[in-house]
């Protein structure tokens, strides 16, 4: 009877030390085998590229030169998606998790964690799909509580709100937004005035950041 093969891993780090340690610890397991290593996110991508059913997993670094981990994921996913792609991070911040989910990751853990979890996380992106670390995981809820609020505060804009808030964007001054729109000064500053309310904003630069996350801009 055939034994089955191990789960063939390929490692892309730029801090050799990383990739010795992690080697060190998959190699006394059974199910998986570093058969790649990779100082950077172009190699790594042409090592798959020369060979795409010789890897499974690919742990990637998000940091790393000539191509980061979410730039190497998105192409690797888009490409060669029986790839699975487990990232591991130093960065705990919402905007690298949001990256790395936004790349379709499969897989996101921090630096700091043990053998234990790494493990847990190979073996649940191999079996179950995605495993994201705890650790993150109120970062990822933080962040879908401020999208979902920005989502219901952009809902909530009027069509008219929608068109002087574009123009604000676009540094128009009021004046400059009435004659555009054939409107009042004063009816601009009103819209303006709602605006910062609606959006929960101090000021145009609140504003401004707000269409950009919003997608409005």
């Amino acid at each position: 009877m055939e034994t089955n093969k191990p789960i063939s891993i390929l490692i892309a780090d730029d801090h050799q030390m990383v990739i010795d340690g992690l080697c060190s610890m998959l190699q006394t397991e059974q199910e998986y085998l570093v058969t790649g290593r990779a100082n950077n996110g172009q190699d790594a991508f042409d090592m798959i590229v020369a060979k795409p059913d010789h890897y499974k997993i690919l742990l990637t670094d998000i940091s790393m030169p000539l191509l980061t981990g979410t730039e190497l994921c998105k192409m690797i996913k888009s490409q060669f998606p029986h790839i699975q792609v487990l990232i591991l991070s130093m960065y705990n911040n919402a905007q690298a998790i949001k990256e790395a989910i936004m790349a379709e990751a499969d897989g996101y853990i921090l630096k700091n964690s043990g053998k234990e979890e790494l493990l847990t996380a190979l073996y649940r992106i191999t079996n179950e799909g995605t495993y994201f670390s705890q650790d993150i995981v109120p970062v990822i809820y933080n962040q879908y509580q401020k999208q979902k609020i920005q989502d219901e505060a952009l809902s909530q804009l009027s069509p008219r709100e929608k068109e002087v808030l574009k123009l604000i964007v676009s540094e128009n001054t009021s004046e400059e937004i009435a004659e555009k729109l054939f409107i009042s000064k004063k009816t601009v500053d009103n819209h303006r005035q709602h605006l910062l309310e609606k959006c929960n904003c101090k000021s145009t630069v609140g504003l401004v950041k707000f269409a950009i996350k919003t997608g409005l801009e």
